[in-house]
C-alpha cells in the first residue's frame, strides 16, 4: 500500500453527501468484484471518519489504496459511470512516509432479537418463552457508527455496513482486501 488516489463528492443541492458516498462505495464494490485478481490489493479509507457523538459520518471523500499498478488498472475501467460528472479525482500519490497504520473492519449487530430467538429455539430445543426470557427485545444491539447504506446485488436486500476504525499503531499489518475493501487483518496507512 504505497499509493492512493483520493475521490471527493462534489456538493450537489439534490443529495446529501452521504447518499453519493453510498453511491460511490456500491460502483466500487461492483468494480472490485469485476477485477478478480486485483481486489486484493486494493484497500479503502474515509479521510472524513468521525465516531463522535453527535457527528457520526464518513466525511465526503473515498480514499482508495493500493500499489500504483493496482490503482491505474482499477481507474482504467471507467467504473465511476454515472458519477463521474458528480466527484473529483485526484491524480495517484505515493503514501506520506512514517504515516501511522489503522485497521478499517465491518462491524454488523445483533439488531433482531426475533431471529436470535428462532435460533436458539432451533440449535439449542428450547421453548418460545424460555427463549423470550433469555433473550428479550431490549437485547437489541444499536450500533453508533458511521455507515455506508448498501444493496445486495444478489438478494436486492437493503443494508448498513457500519465501519469502525482501529487504533492507531506504528508498522503496518500485512493482509489481503476483499471487495469491500475491507480487511480482517490487514491496516491500511492513515493520513
Amino acid at each position: 500500500m504505497d499509493h492512493f488516489a483520493d475521490i471527493h463528492l462534489l456538493p450537489d443541492p439534490e443529495l446529501p453527501a452521504h447518499v453519493l458516498l453510498s453511491a460511490l462505495y456500491t460502483k466500487l464494490h461492483r468494480a472490485l468484484v469485476a477485477g478478480g485478481a486485483q481486489a486484493g490489493d486494493i484497500g479503502i479509507s474515509f479521510p472524513g471518519y468521525s465516531a463522535r457523538p453527535g457527528a457520526v459520518n464518513l466525511g465526503n471523500s473515498l480514499r482508495l489504496l493500493g500499489s500504483q499498478p493496482a490503482l491505474q488498472a482499477l481507474m482504467g475501467t471507467g467504473w465511476l459511470g454515472s458519477l463521474r460528472d458528480q466527484v473529483n479525482v485526484d491524480a495517484t500519490g505515493a503514501v506520506p512516509t512514517n504515516t501511522q497504520h489503522r485497521s478499517l473492519r465491518r462491524v454488523q449487530a445483533k439488531s433482531n432479537p426475533a431471529r436470535l430467538r428462532r435460533r436458539l429455539i432451533k440449535r439449542h430445543g428450547v421453548d418460545e418463552e424460555q427463549a423470550l426470557a433469555r433473550i428479550p427485545d431490549s437485547a437489541a444491539e444499536v450500533l453508533d457508527l458511521p455507515f455506508l447504506q448498501m444493496r445486495s446485488a444478489s438478494t436486492g436486500q437493503g443494508f448498513r455496513l457500519f465501519l469502525k476504525l482501529g487504533t492507531p499503531q506504528a508498522a503496518a499489518d500485512s493482509g489481503s482486501f476483499n471487495t469491500y475493501g475491507l480487511s480482517p487483518t490487514a491496516t491500511i496507512p492513515w493520513f
